[in-house]
């Protein structure tokens, strides 16, 4: 059994936070995690890959943690938060890696593949699809199921909750600070079949004027205990607390650099390398399994691999067993000569 270690990476621009678990020599696998997460996300999925014989990392994105927080929107654009993760594979000492995203991780992970193809043996993303125009609500509107958002109530379908945040920035920050434990309690819960066919609770966000109903914090609802241990709770909660919700939110304020950045991408953003991505069947936000939204991934990873896990959006630790064997058949199968001899 290897223990999780925590170390940083630091260079003069930025400091990422990380852990990590197993042989030095292992092949390195990544875990890039989302909002409002951190590397902790990643803890049921760092023990399990290192002693399959993989070095397994998992850092504190920037704003979050104990990595570098920035004090202007702009900082949290994807083509900084790329040359983190490169920085911090160049640390580890080495020249490419399996890379895992989920949630804004999984943009982060894209972009990675699409612009630096040179540094990934192959990349894994959970529940948010590739969009090689770029991960905004201007290229998300035109795949929104308009059967469950009709345009007259939700022109932006799902993504209400992006266009939010550009609007109502300090109202949208500042009902997640109010209670931070509520927050991090009411987001963090399992999916359920019972949300198939209606509109999530993101398309509510700016018809009620703001998340939780409008209600200016979160209900006080338990804990779902299938998703987060009470001492995962406070970790995630304490973390939130200390460096409020700024950094975190402002990776929703970069839609047009973003969409500038997708712009250079290689190959005109196609991707060649294997791909695996896990649909979270009950991931209503994300919802790729009967609508659109993964169409125009389809079209542009070549060597792609689908699986559709039961689960909500928070899949790494709703459904970590289901996601850690999914992963490795697909390594497995993909990557033979990765594994030790």
């Amino acid at each position: 059994m290897f223990p999780i270690v925590e170390k940083f990476a630091e260079t003069a621009r930025h400091r990422t936070f990380y852990l990590e678990c197993g042989r030095d020599d292992g092949a390195p696998i990544i875990f890039v995690h989302g909002w409002p997460e951190l590397s902790l996300s990643w803890r049921h999925q760092l023990p399990c890959f290192a002693a399959l014989g993989f070095r397994a990392v998992a850092p504190d994105m920037r704003g979050y943690g104990r990595s570098t927080v920035y004090p202007r929107h702009e900082d949290y654009a994807l083509k900084h938060i790329v040359r983190d993760m490169l920085e911090l594979l160049e640390a580890l000492g080495h020249d490419k890696a399996v890379w895992v995203g989920h949630d804004w991780g999984s943009p982060v992970v894209w972009n990675l593949a699409s612009h630096h193809l040179e540094r990934c043996v192959g990349i894994v993303n959970l529940c948010v699809p590739y969009i090689a125009k770029g991960f905004t609500p201007e290229a998300l509107m035109p795949l929104v199921d308009r059967s469950i958002y009709p345009a007259a109530e939700y022109p932006a379908g799902q993504w209400e909750y992006q266009l939010f945040y550009q609007e109502s920035f300090d109202k949208a920050r500042a009902a997640f600070e109010a209670d931070v434990d509520r927050t991090v309690r009411a987001l963090f819960r399992r999916g359920s079949p019972s949300g198939k066919g209606k509109p999530s609770r993101t398309a509510m966000v700016r018809r009620d004027g703001g998340w939780f109903g409008g209600a200016g914090q979160a209900p006080d609802v338990p804990l779902d205990t299938s998703v987060l241990t009470a001492e995962d709770m406070q970790q995630y909660a304490t973390a939130l607390r200390t460096n409020g919700f700024f950094g975190p939110d402002s990776w929703y304020m970069n839609a047009r650099a973003n969409a500038d950045y997708a712009t250079a991408a290689v190959n005109d953003g196609a991707l060649g390398m294997p791909v695996l991505f896990l649909h979270g069947e009950y991931d209503y936000t994300c919802e790729t399994v009967a609508s659109r939204l993964a169409e125009p991934m389809r079209q542009a990873c070549k060597d792609l691999t689908e699986v559709i896990v039961k689960s909500g959006h928070w899949m790494a630790q709703e459904q970590p067993v289901v996601v850690n064997a999914a992963l490795a058949r697909w390594l497995a199968v993909r990557f033979p000569d990765l594994w030790p001899a």
